[in-house]
């Protein structure tokens, strides 16, 4: 095993291949541009000599406020030099956000990506007495009765003007740096509370970025990757830093809303992913198909049964596929399935890891189908992401596939699934009670999920323990396994099920607003607003029928009985939504108590 392989990484690559690229990433003008391992081991250097001629000293944390950046990777590893810990914030945080974690962390600086993030921290920085110095990454004008703040460029000119007794002191703490100090603070998102710093030190990393290079041995440094969700969620983070150690680019998507335009650009051979993206992909082909012709409609359906029986049923065991079947298979690989990444931007998949919420097995099936490996998979921030993911072979569709190299997994009391293994946090910072509740008597890791082991080793989740609800009849309900069903439908955005205590289960739907207008516009039904078309008894009947039918095989109890179409999303601004999309069921429940009681009445 490499002790801290985080530390230096940046330093080994550019020794080995310096003019590789290590990033893209984009300007201004959002144009592409690649970062050579030359070029990014230059920036750590300067940035780490910076941040210890500003006082950073070892143990200490320093925050990133930022949507993804290569700047966010360049803080991170510039930490590292310093035996300090880097704590990234979500970007769509709020100033009570931020002042919590920056207090919380004691972050003496926090780098902000652009002039609202700087502005956030400044107004968080008035209760945040240990805030010393914002650093801006974005070129923007800085408040003229700002001087403790500084920019991006100005933070490098400083690391480039520090004297060899500066560089000789971030060279000797990188040299001591030790397996047990801690790397990262990473926030849960607090569905349930407030938010809390799972401590991940470097030995937790150095567990988990093997255990990959173990499990992921498909991966290769001429694959491309894309760093599409957060930096500061630990899916992405983990990802990143495996593709990174493996020596594959990673283009680094600022904008998530512009995903679908900067796939098409970067053209990812792997990219992780939440089942959202994957569900939209999956509702635009599904759109496009039924909008073919009868021709091409029916081809596309017999390419995708001989990908199903091709991929799922022989490819899937390790089998090799009867030669007329990969005949076929070829053939329509090269005129369909290949026309179809190709639209989506992905033309040489390789792996595409999925997690983070329930993913619907149709979904897996379908893309899995036509060539597309959805590496399903599961983890928490505490266990330094990855708990188990799909194999190559022998992975079992509707499970989160089998435990990575080095990590235990059982099935504990109310069916929660527990973890052990050297990638386990130590704990949550400042909070010993909060740690001692998270941890079984004999050491488990409490996840708070619930699911179930098969014979062949691979986890089903059914459920958050915690959402789990009962109906006043005595029937427990799973809502993210209702939710999940519902969200696979081209009319439905988001789902929340509704029904703790009550006689039967109901829900709040947000519905895909453009695609019910043109389906009322097809079919003539006049509104003048959202609101007007949400009203409209026929809306009302279409989206009764959708409901059932996606509802089949669910028992009568299960069901949703009555529901409300939502004239707005659930959002982070209203507090319905964590950072990372989840729904914070009790604060829905409050602002939509009203709504919910008519459900009832």
């Amino acid at each position: 095993m490499i002790d801290n392989i985080l530390t230096l990484l940046p330093a080994r690559h550019a020794a080995k291949h310096p003019d590789k690229a290590a990033l893209a990433g984009q300007d201004e003008q959002d144009r592409w541009y690649d970062i050579s391992w030359r070029e990014f081991e230059g920036q750590v250097k300067l940035a780490a000599r910076a941040l210890a001629s500003l006082g950073v000293q070892p143990g200490e944390c320093v925050g990133t406020f930022s949507a993804n950046r290569p700047e966010n990777l360049v803080t991170d590893f510039a930490c590292y030099r310093n035996r300090a810990a880097s704590v990234s914030i979500y970007a769509t945080s709020s100033p009570e956000q931020v002042a919590y974690i920056v207090n919380d962390a004691s972050c003496a600086i926090l780098f902000a990506g652009n002039s609202t993030q700087y502005h956030f921290a400044r107004e968080a920085q008035a209760t945040c007495p240990c805030l010393k110095r914002i650093v801006v990454i974005k070129p923007i004008e800085l408040d003229p009765d700002d001087s403790s703040s500084m920019l991006w460029s100005d933070f490098i000119r400083l690391g480039e003007q520090t004297g060899p007794e500066v560089e000789a002191m971030v060279d000797k703490r990188a040299s001591e740096a030790t397996p047990d100090d801690l790397a990262t603070l990473v926030y849960t998102s607090g569905t349930t509370g407030e938010p809390k710093g799972a401590m991940l030190s470097h030995s937790n990393y150095d567990y988990a970025l093997e255990a990959h290079r173990v499990r992921l041995d498909m991966l290769s440094p001429d694959d491309v990757s894309m760093a599409f969700l957060p930096l500061s969620h630990i899916f992405e983070k983990g990802f990143t830093y495996v593709c990174l150690m493996l020596g594959i680019k990673v283009a680094v998507n600022r904008d998530p809303r512009a995903i679908q335009d900067t796939i098409k650009e970067v053209r990812p051979t792997c990219m992780c992913a939440v089942p959202r993206f994957w569900e939209k992909v999956y509702t635009a082909v599904q759109e496009k198909i039924a909008s073919m012709n009868p021709v091409a409609r029916t081809m596309v359906k017999t390419a995708l049964k001989v990908g199903r029986k091709r991929n799922l049923d022989y490819k899937r065991h390790g089998l090799k596929a009867p030669w007329l079947l990969e005949r076929s298979y070829r053939f329509f690989d090269r005129k369909v399935f290949a026309m179809l990444r190709g639209a989506i931007g992905i033309d040489n998949p390789n792996i595409f890891p999925t997690a983070g919420a329930p993913v619907s097995s149709e979904i897996v099936e379908f893309f899995h189908s036509a060539g597309l490996f959805l590496m399903t998979g599961y983890g928490l921030s505490e266990t330094t992401a990855t708990v188990t993911c799909f194999p190559m072979v022998d992975y079992e569709i509707g499970s989160v596939g089998t435990t990575i190299p080095w990590v235990q997994v059982k099935i504990g009391d109310n069916s929660e699934v527990l973890v052990k293994g050297p990638t386990v946090m130590r704990g949550y910072y400042n909070k010993p009670e909060a740690t001692a509740e998270a941890f079984t008597a004999d050491g488990w890791f409490r996840t708070g999920d619930a699911g179930y082991i098969d014979k062949q080793g691979a986890l089903f989740l059914t459920d958050r323990i915690k959402d789990l609800f009962k109906t006043s009849n005595g029937k427990y309900i799973a809502p993210q396994a209702i939710e999940t069903r519902l969200g696979t439908d081209k009319f439905i955005e988001q789902v929340a099920v509704i029904g703790d205590s009550r006689k039967f289960v109901s829900a709040l739907i947000v519905p895909a607003y453009a695609a019910l207008r043109a389906w009322a516009d097809e079919k003539k039904i006049p509104y003048t607003s959202t609101e007007d078309l949400l009203a409209n008894e026929r809306v009302h009947e279409m989206m009764e029928k959708r409901l059932e039918t996606l509802q089949k095989g669910l028992a009568p109890y299960e069901k949703i009985k009555r529901f409300t179409l939502m004239p707005h999303e659930f959002t982070m601004d209203s507090g319905e939504l964590t950072n990372t999309l989840k729904l914070k069921r009790r604060v829905i429940n409050r602002n939509y108590a009203e709504e919910i009681e008519k459900m009832y009445s």
